[in-house]
């Protein structure tokens, strides 16, 4: 299993855009995906569980991915995250 820790950067926070790319990116994966935040947990995989997370700028999330992809599914994701959802520049 594989933890990365990130910060919601962008100021709009995870809104249905960004959730549904994160969604999408990680269905490309075979690993299992899990979002992790005040020790409530969803699978990354369902678009509901994303959008129920509302988290917004400068919220912490642990994503933790288990599976034989997972270091490749770790830095996809946790870089969409630092990347600001490739909403801001």
């Amino acid at each position: 299993m594989l933890v990365k820790t990130v910060t919601v950067r962008n100021r709009a926070g995870i809104h249905t855009r960004p959730a549904a790319t994160i969604v999408k990116k990680a269905s490309q994966y075979r690993c299992e995906f899990f979002i992790v935040r005040d020790g409530f947990r969803i699978n990354g995989k369902s678009i509901i569980g994303v959008m129920m997370l509302a988290a917004e700028q400068g919220a912490e999330l642990q994503l933790e991915f288990d599976g034989p992809d997972e270091a490749a599914a770790a830095a996809d994701l946790a870089g969409y995250f630092e990347r600001k959802f490739d909403e801001e520049f």
